[in-house]
């Protein structure tokens, strides 16, 4: 598989690359990031065939949808598809000041707004520092943070921008697979059109395909997979490295130990596993990864692209590290 791959998302009339780019790392996560190499890594994405994009207000409290926008600025609209997101409003003292964003601009934080005028100001603010004046999926981020404001208000502003075209497709950015299957069965007639799931369809987590991949399958819903290197936990899992693990749990180190040892066996690089894994369930229709420099990302779609023989998938299931995944 070739990062330039393209697939349809879903119902939503957009046509994605296999491989999409995260950006929060290029908007200071864990450490900072010259802006002159956060514009670099997203033009060589655009140079590697990379068509899928994925940033926030919050990632960097702006900074990183500015950049976004210095790099995708020159490009032709329609030859890229862009996700931002909603829920969180960056303003002047918000409280959300997270250490983990180096080099964020001084004396701005974050606020939860799910409201429906919070979403049309956070999206009209996301404009601005992208310097366009359309994104193409909008997420309405961490729900679970105010549910029943998510699902009601945030939802209905969503769906008025899509059914106006002001956003090409209504979507959830979740970290809990739960959180996604209540959103979807509670959410009014059309519901989300996308799902980004991060962290819970991956080589050492797959909550996801307990109920929520499925109920994506049966409503045509695409999902993004994001978050499959665990923060950095498969590749580095010593306790305390950035992947938020002040102690790794013996069960889950027991688990990358496994993915190491099968991978070496097969001489397969565990990044490849883990970015072409979450294709073995159809309701995926990319992967999103981050990368702070072109060399990381120009890896990423080397290790899409790298071939990974079934004796490998097999071992892994065998050792209990994956499920059998119902094509």
């Amino acid at each position: 598989m070739r990062a330039d791959d393209s697939i349809p998302l879903g119902r939503t009339g957009l046509t994605v690359s296999r491989l999409g780019l995260g950006l929060a790392s290029i908007g200071g996560l864990f450490r900072a990031v010259p802006h002159e190499r956060a514009v670099e890594t997203v033009r060589r994405a655009r140079e590697l065939g990379i068509r899928l994009f994925d940033t926030a207000p919050v990632y960097g409290y702006g900074l990183s949808e500015t950049r976004t926008g210095a790099a995708l600025g020159s490009e032709r609209r329609d030859a890229y598809v862009l996700c931002t997101k909603v829920g969180r409003l960056v303003e002047p003292g918000g409280p959300d000041t997270q250490p983990i964003w180096a080099g964020a601009p001084a004396g701005l934080g974050a606020r939860l707004d799910y409201s429906y005028g919070g979403v049309v100001r956070s999206l009209h603010h996301s404009l601005e520092r992208l310097g366009l004046d359309r994104v193409d999926v909008l997420h309405v981020h961490d729900p679970e943070q105010d549910f029943p404001r998510a699902v009601g208000d945030a939802y209905r502003a969503l769906d008025d921008l899509r059914r106006a075209g002001v956003i090409g497709a209504v979507s959830l950015g979740v970290n809990h697979a739960d959180v996604a299957v209540r959103f979807l069965r509670e959410a009014p007639a059309p519901g989300p059109d996308c799902v980004m799931l991060a962290g819970r369809w991956s080589l050492l987590d797959q909550s996801g395909l307990d109920a929520l991949l499925p109920l994506c399958q049966e409503r045509g819903v695409a999902v993004l997979a994001a978050g499959v290197l665990q923060s950095g936990l498969l590749l580095d899992p010593r306790p305390g490295a950035p992947h938020g693990h002040e102690h790794v749990p013996p069960p889950l180190a027991a688990r990358v130990r496994a993915v190491h040892e099968v991978c070496a066996r097969h001489g397969v690089p565990p990044t490849a596993a883990a970015l072409q894994f979450p294709f073995m369930h159809p309701a995926v229709a990319a992967v999103v990864v981050g990368a702070r420099s072109p060399e990381e990302i120009e890896d990423a779609a080397a290790s899409l692209a790298r071939p990974v023989p079934d004796p490998l998938w097999s071992e892994l299931r065998d050792a209990g590290v994956i499920p059998g995944v119902p094509g």
